[in-house]
């Protein structure tokens, strides 16, 4: 289309006609820097955080103690009773930060997974990196050595580092199996169903090789829950975000060039095969530090991406409210399985009963496309 157009009637030119998916799009500037965006990418963030805070405030003023809501948010801030303070800072509290934590993690590096393979169904849980974390973790749970080794590890470094390992070798294979002169986002997902399934045997047998103890404490966390957890999960996975987060972030540009393929991006003078590496590395990270503080809660890092790009209009899932949004789903989960459900379930049960509807969906949808 024109810049104008004439009318056959008058000859007056006629405004420029902007397309009906396109938004527009405001400039920022900051002395010689200056970056456009769209103002739901800055409202969607501030929205979603608010419903963050009230939610986190609601689920910790849940309980066989209740608390209401205003008294939670004073105590929050230092105004509360000491009664209130013990209970709130010490028993419930750990428990919705750690959930807090895992959503950001589930959520950027599903946001970052998506749009490295240009795929809505590309996330760590399709690609199996979730099942190799837990697959590392689990050896640490099942053989270690009995229950208290395995209780031992669970709040030490044993276990964030053997979930690492087993992600990230499990990622390494998937990119390896699926190369070929680059990666395809198609063949990405299928290569991760495949490994994600023989990491879920391998994971099975070493259940069926542990002691009883041992292979309970371990299919409790493989579930994925946020029971018992407390600040002992979060200052570790807290120092890992501080890591992460910043470096997923600084990231955002070379994903922008990525989602336009190799060619493009190696116009716009991006190294594809490093930045590639970079970003799925992170991605890696931030999964397996999920993983380990809550076990594998899934779905997640598969649905809020996309919850993200149709909320803030934009053309690739967006960190910040990916981030958001995973806090927000994990948290409200969490809520929901312990005082909405008859009976208190596992939050990863319950994400998985939202999330296995959506990838249905998903599935059907694309195939339609491609009809």
């Amino acid at each position: 289309m024109t810049a104008t157009q004439v009318t056959p009637r008058s000859g007056t030119p006629e405004p420029p006609q902007r397309h009906p998916e396109e938004r527009p799009r405001r400039v920022l500037r900051a002395g010689p820097l200056s970056a456009t965006y769209r103002r739901r990418q800055l409202t969607v963030p501030v929205v979603v955080l608010a419903l963050l805070v009230l939610v986190s405030a609601l689920s910790i003023g849940r309980g066989d103690y209740p608390i209401a809501l205003t008294d939670v948010l004073r105590t929050m801030v230092g105004l509360g009773d000491p009664a209130a303070e013990f209970i709130v800072l010490e028993l419930r509290a750990p428990r919705v930060v750690v959930g807090v934590l895992v959503g950001i993690a589930l959520g950027l590096s599903g946001a970052l997974v998506q749009t490295f393979a240009r795929n809505p169904l590309a996330s760590p849980d399709v690609l199996g990196v979730t099942q190799g974390a837990s697959v590392g973790a689990v050896a640490v749970l099942a053989l270690g050595g009995g229950s208290s080794a395995a209780a031992g590890l669970l709040g030490g470094a044993g276990l964030p580092l053997a979930a690492l390992v087993g992600a990230l070798a499990t990622a390494a294979l998937v990119v390896l199996l699926a190369w070929r002169t680059g990666i395809d986002g198609y063949r990405l997902v299928l290569v991760g169903i495949g490994i994600s399934a023989i990491c879920t045997a391998l994971t099975d047998w070493l259940l069926v090789r542990a002691d009883i103890a041992e292979a309970t404490a371990a299919y409790v966390w493989i579930t994925g829950s946020l029971n018992a957890r407390g600040w002992d999960q979060a200052l570790p996975l807290t120092l890992a975000l501080a890591v992460l987060l910043p470096a997923a972030l600084v990231l955002s540009r070379t994903l922008g060039a990525l989602q336009f393929g190799d060619d493009t991006a190696r116009s716009l003078g991006i190294r594809v095969t490093g930045s590639q590496a970079l970003v799925l590395l992170v991605a890696v990270a931030l999964a397996a530090a999920a993983v380990a503080a809550a076990g594998p809660i899934q779905f997640v890092a598969l649905v809020v991406p996309q919850i993200a790009v149709r909320l803030t209009g934009g053309s690739r899932p967006p960190l910040l409210a990916s981030a958001l949004l995973g806090a927000l789903l994990v948290v409200g989960a969490d809520l929901v399985a312990r005082t909405v459900l008859p009976v208190a379930l596992p939050v990863g049960i319950v994400t998985a009963v939202l999330g296995a509807p959506y990838l249905i969906w998903l599935l059907v949808s694309r195939r339609s496309r491609v009809r």
